[in-house]
């Protein structure tokens, strides 16, 4: 790990003044200056000298106005320095929005989860072998313009929705699929002041610039995460596959929602996609099969050839294509037999 300065923040307004020197030339992900919460990804990636920051902000200090679950009839309040495990013990989460609490009940270890925080779980970066191990010179994610060598390489892992030639890495994270399914929205405060976006907004596919990660401003700091309220929050589900079901990433997953009238019938479905994609991903064309029809398998199923229409597997990866439609049917399925109380 490379030396660097190290200043704790006990506010926000403290945080964005301190990386008020962020280079604006720059992605946030390659500015001088670092947010540190858990630090279970930043630490990680300084120490493989994948990140270099100068400085660190530790922005732990924050935990006590950032770090609070609030509920009500317009939804749910998560500050961004709330724990993983926090919320997924909120006995609110688990009731009203029970997929956030999947997602997030079955990423990372115990441990990892008492430490990384939510804001900071939205933004870890890929697993991509390729972008975290420096000894390969080719990732565009890690050197803008050196090449993908994954798109030749070994890319079991990788994504098969909204990939580019420049980068077919996969998105690695559970609780934003439960965050873009939900139409959640994130508050940001930064050098130019606070504001509200969608949380679909936040992330950006890669297109010709995979080391652009996200529409962060630099030196721009989460400091919340809402979700609406909506008829489809209680019967909601997060079903992840994976090699092995202790502290694995999926291989696919699937986060649904859904409100159904009396006879089945889908009114609204909410649906999204990981494991398979560059960015937290949408399945807006499998909510569309949906709405209207009878929830039963031939329905689930036409949803799903409806999501990976546009797949584009690679060599290693194509298994993915079959494993994310049984993935998405499945859930869809078990979404419609729950129980609500």
């Amino acid at each position: 790990m490379r030396p660097f300065a190290f200043v704790a923040a006990d506010s926000a307004d403290a945080a964005v003044r301190a990386a008020a020197g962020s280079a604006r030339d720059l992605p946030p992900t390659d500015a001088p200056t670092q947010y540190l919460a858990g630090g279970t990804t930043l630490l990680d990636l300084m120490k493989l000298d994948v990140m270099r920051p100068q400085t660190v902000i530790d922005i732990g200090g924050l935990k006590r106005e950032r770090g609070t679950i609030e509920s009500g009839a317009e939804g749910l309040h998560m500050g961004a320095l709330t724990t993983m495990a926090e919320a997924a013990a909120n006995p609110i989460v688990r009731r009203e929005y029970p997929v956030i609490a999947e997602t997030l009940t079955l990423a990372a270890s115990a441990q990892l989860r008492n430490m990384a925080s939510l804001g900071g779980n939205v933004l870890q970066r890929t697993r991509c072998s390729y972008f975290r191990d420096t000894r390969w010179e080719a990732c565009n994610k890690r050197a803008p313009g050196s090449g993908c060598a994954a798109l030749d390489g070994v890319n079991r892992q990788h994504a098969i929705l909204g990939t580019s030639d420049a980068c077919i890495a996969t998105y690695p994270g559970d609780f934003a699929q439960a965050l873009i399914a939900l139409d959640a929205q994130i508050d940001l405060a930064g050098a130019g002041g606070a504001r509200r976006i969608a949380f679909a907004e936040l992330h950006r596919p890669p297109g010709r610039t995979p080391e652009v990660e996200t529409t962060l401003a630099p030196g721009e700091l989460i400091t919340a995460i809402v979700v609406p309220a909506g008829p489809w929050t209680r019967r909601s589900h997060y079903l992840k596959i994976r090699d092995r079901e202790s502290y694995q990433f999926a291989l696919a997953g699937a986060a649904v929602a859904l409100d159904l009238e009396d006879g089945g019938t889908v009114r609204e479905a909410r649906a999204a996609l990981g494991g398979v994609a560059t960015v937290p991903w949408r399945a807006r064309e499998a909510e569309a099969a949906l709405r209207g029809r009878r929830l039963d398998e031939d329905a689930a199923s036409a949803a799903a050839e409806a999501a990976f229409a546009a797949a584009a597997p690679r060599r290693h990866n194509a298994f993915k294509v079959a494993l994310g439609k049984r993935t998405l049917v499945r859930a869809l399925l078990e979404t419609g037999q729950m129980q609500l109380a």
